[in-house]
């Protein structure tokens, strides 16, 4: 080796142990460096903070898009998005939506609060005249007064294979009489001899495979009293299907013959002081394999029940929301809805349980690993109201720091009740005042 290489190779030598030290622990994921100078770059999400970005405006005058209904909010959120995204304010008045209005990637719909209103049409319901089959993009209606072209519709057919019902949700495009033509083919048939049927059924605002999108400062009112039911499923208020990163802030959600927002197989959704009362069915509805949900600042009040966790509803935080008077229960965890945080609610007043640990399709369905901590619930139920109701298998679930009261005559009121099968339920530091008993655990008996 000559000189000039038994340098180099000293020096790389004596500087192994230093660059050693500056290494990540191997359990430690290295990371990149902060980005201190953003710039726009295709497909990147971190940009620079602009100081203006595209905005349009919607209102039934004085406005860049005039009008006063679901049409021409369409139109405003179609125009940003085909321009990469952007923001669209709605205007103070009154819109009337007779379809949902279809989120895009991207886009900001912002209302003006409880100044800007938009109201669901009266829901109308008839027979289909003719089959339909399952690759038919056509539906002929018995009666089709009421129906217009631009018109949402849900279409239900009893299925002749099993007894179940189908549900798919259409918009009409085309007519010639009670003929229409749908904006999709059918996937299922819709014969006349299985009852099939199309009704104006709709949300307000709906997301489908959508991302980075939000609904904030705005009031949706369902026109409840004049509309059909359907579950939350399908609709809402505002419904989300296999979106992310989607964030409501500042919303009302009221009056919604079914859920007043609902989001299914979405992650990464964010729900902040919204509003959601007075709905057929549930406040808010976390569903089917949403991840990561955050919810926090809501006022749940007067729903069927308040938070509802559906299936696989995992790695969320239900944090600093009021579920008041509900009519069954405040918050329901059931079907695999694991390692979820419930903390810090007022759950009050209940029709039936405070908070429900439900059992559902056997043991390995159970909403199992979840905490719920520093939460106070007050006076559930009837004369056998329960505060805390944990069913089933259900295994490694933690209760500490809650505070459960029952301000009535105790009766036959209980605390926490804990079923036989129960696994691993740690209660530690709670207060449970009022109850004829405040704890029942049934596998102790």
């Amino acid at each position: 080796m000559n000189r000039r290489k038994f340098l180099s190779a000293t020096t790389l030598s004596a500087a192994l142990p230093q660059a050693a030290a500056l290494l990540p622990a191997a359990d430690t994921p290295p990371q990149p460096p902060p980005v201190t100078r953003p710039r726009a770059t295709f497909g990147d999400a971190v940009e620079p903070d602009w100081q203006q970005r595209l905005k349009i405006t919607v209102g039934p005058q004085k406005a860049d898009l005039v009008g006063s209904d679901h049409r021409v909010i369409q139109a405003a959120v179609d125009y940003v998005a085909g321009l990469g995204g952007g923001t669209v304010e709605i205007l103070p008045g009154t819109y009337r939506f007779r379809n949902a209005v279809q989120l895009r990637t991207g886009t900001r719909v912002i209302g003006s609060g409880e100044d800007s209103v938009c109201i669901k049409e009266p829901s109308i319901k008839t027979a289909l005249a003719e089959n339909s089959d399952w690759y038919d993009r056509e539906v002929t209606l018995t009666d089709a007064s009421g129906f217009q072209v631009g018109d949402g519709i849900v279409l239900r057919t009893k299925n002749p294979n099993n007894g179940s019902f189908d549900t798919f949700k259409r918009t009409l495009i085309a007519r010639s009489g009670n003929r229409f033509k749908l904006n999709e083919m059918l996937v299922e048939n819709f014969w006349t001899k299985e009852g099939a049927t199309a009704a104006r059924l709709f949300s307000l605002f709906e997301g489908n495979r959508i991302a980075d999108a939000a609904v904030e400062n705005i009031c949706l009112d369902g026109n409840r009293n004049q509309n059909e039911f359907l579950n939350g499923n399908y609709v809402g208020c505002i419904f989300l299907r296999e979106s992310n990163r989607i964030h409501m802030r500042n919303v009302i959600a009221r009056n919604f013959n079914g859920d007043g927002i609902s989001w299914q197989v979405c992650h990464d959704v964010r729900v902040e002081n919204c509003r959601s009362h007075d709905n057929a069915g549930y406040g808010l509805h976390p569903g089917s394999g949403s991840q990561r949900t955050v919810v926090t600042g809501c006022e749940l009040h007067r729903n069927d029940i308040g938070f509802f966790f559906c299936w696989g509803v995992k790695w969320g935080l239900v944090e600093r929301n009021t579920m008041a008077d509900n009519k069954r229960f405040g918050v329901s965890i059931g079907h695999n809805d694991t390692d979820n945080v419930v903390r810090n609610n007022e759950v009050l007043r209940s029709g039936k349980t405070g908070i429900f640990l439900r059992q559902e399709h056997g043991p390995t369905f159970s909403p199992s690993r979840n905490r719920i901590e520093a939460n106070r619930v007050v006076d559930s139920g009837a004369e056998t109201g329960v505060a805390v109701d944990i069913e089933g298998v259900t295994e490694a679930v933690v209760l500490t720091k809650n505070v459960l009261l029952e301000t009535r005559l105790p009766a036959a009121r209980v605390g926490v009740r804990i079923s036989k099968e129960a696994k691993n339920i740690q209660l530690a530091e709670n207060r449970i005042d009022g109850f004829s008993t405040n704890i029942v655990d049934l596998g102790k008996r």
